[in-house]
């Protein structure tokens, strides 16, 4: 079981920047490929970005459109998000969390790979 603890949302305006960071403990040990998701009100989670277990490995939604970089730190468990040029449309709880391989986050919503999720980080963006 591993349990996920996201930080660092915040009210910005148009075209700030925000860098979530994501903390796993539990039966971690590195060994998971790691991602970030957002739930906009009234709207289904979605999937934001993914890295590879030794983090050489990276992937985009669309909507990214090069804003965000994902970074992970394997020896404190953590994974961040650092977001740039945020519009309003980003506005949403961003969670983070792990499985078994980089396509297995990438796919993991669709076919239901995680089981608990953590309480995620409000990011507002003002227009």
């Amino acid at each position: 079981q591993v349990q996920l603890t996201e930080s660092g949302g915040g009210l910005v305006q148009t075209g700030g920047s925000l860098r979530l960071s994501c903390a796993a403990s539990g039966r971690t040990s590195g060994t998971y490929a790691m991602g970030w998701f957002r739930q906009a009100p009234g709207k289904e989670r979605e999937f934001v970005a993914a890295i590879s277990r030794p983090g050489t490995g990276t992937y985009y939604a669309h909507f990214v459109k090069g804003r965000f970089t994902i970074a992970r730190d394997n020896a404190k468990n953590t994974v961040s998000l650092q977001m740039t040029r945020l519009e309003p449309e980003d506005t949403a709880v961003y969670y983070c969390n792990v499985a078994h391989s980089l396509d297995a986050v990438i796919d993991g919503l669709r076919e239901g790979n995680f089981g608990s999720w953590g309480q995620g980080t409000q990011v507002t963006v003002s227009s």
